[in-house]
């Protein structure tokens, strides 16, 4: 079966793909020789497989059907198939995505947040520079209630929110879920009870975003809720900055110096020059490193080779994804 992999962005196939992997599918496959882009796909017309990630183009209903007439299936060893997916799926051609993957490292990294955050390490670090300010700091510590039934509040019980929660089952929390698409009998096997946004904002201890990044999301989280936290409580980002009114978030932290901010993410991305979010003392901003880094990168690579050989012996894939499926997912 013919294969190609592609991709726009320069060397990311073999941050994905490791050489065991390639070997692996080069066995299965019959591959074209290099990584296409999209200047150079109408060189691909026997193809039948893609295995794409990060930088995966975004093919057109008449591009697809002038360079792929042979085309069966897209493997993207990648999270989020927003860009790209739809016109492969209105046409058909199924999309395998290796989110689930990419959620692994997005799960560790959010709770190993919210524990932190739970005994207040944020803004007690960040006070500990002297011996008066470590007095300071130990008495903002006895503030907290660490992590024996403090609530927790999640936002989205997709495949990232529910990771975290039935990872934080390893805790005795009482986690709280705000997803209007989650039923109750997976919240329930979550150990998760279904509220609101406002409920979360006013008693929850943390509060971690994992909302699906869709139109009607956007702007989701504003003043009415930022003013309900708690005056120590801390926000936790690592879903799409675009969710967030950041104005609104400024606001809430100024007005209460001991609420802290986490943000891995931001909008735009990075932060403006300008933004208070560079110099506010309870503001902790990262670049957008809670997805996959590093040799992580390879676990995505890895579950789309399973895939594909389910899909030679015509096994049910795992991680396919349908137009359903958009209406929800990240």
């Amino acid at each position: 079966m013919k294969a190609a992999f592609i991709s726009n962005s320069n060397g990311i196939i073999d941050r994905v793909y490791s050489p065991e992997t390639q070997k692996l599918l080069k066995e299965k496959f019959d591959f074209y020789d290099g990584i296409y882009t999209i200047h150079n796909s109408d060189r691909l017309k026997d193809v039948e497989c893609i295995f794409s990630t990060w930088g995966m183009p975004a093919y057109t209903p008449e591009q697809i059907d002038a360079y792929f007439p042979k085309l069966k299936i897209v493997f993207y060893g990648a999270g989020s198939v927003q860009a790209f997916a739809r016109p492969f799926l209105n046409k058909g051609i199924p999309v395998i995505s290796a989110w689930m993957a990419n959620s692994v490292p997005v799960i560790e990294y959010s709770v190993s947040q919210i524990i932190l955050a739970n005994k207040g390490f944020y803004q007690v670090a960040s006070r500990i520079n002297s011996k008066e300010t470590r007095d300071a700091s130990r008495a903002l510590f006895n503030t907290y209630t660490g992590n024996f039934n403090t609530k927790v509040g999640l936002i989205g019980l997709g495949a990232i929110g529910a990771g975290v929660a039935e990872m934080l089952k390893n805790f005795k929390l009482d986690v709280y879920a705000y997803d209007p698409f989650c039923s109750e009998e997976k919240a329930k096997a979550l150990n998760v009870t279904l509220t609101s946004l406002e409920y979360i904002f006013e008693n929850c201890q943390t509060i971690s975003n994992h909302c699906a990044n869709l139109p009607e999301t956007q702007n989701l989280l504003n003043g009415a809720l930022f003013n309900k936290m708690k005056k120590n409580a801390t926000f936790i980002n690592t879903g799409r900055g675009a969710q967030v009114v950041e104005a609104d978030l400024i606001a809430a932290l100024q007005a209460e110096p001991d609420r802290t901010a986490v943000l891995d993410v931001t909008f735009p991305e990075p932060p403006e020059s300008r933004s208070p979010f560079y110099t506010m003392p309870n503001v902790f901003l990262t670049p957008h490193i809670a997805g996959s880094a590093g040799d992580e990168c390879m676990r995505m690579g890895d579950y789309m080779a399973e895939e594909a050989e389910r899909y030679l012996n015509n096994e049910p894939m795992k991680y396919v994804v349908t137009l359903k499926m958009l209406e929800t997912m990240a």
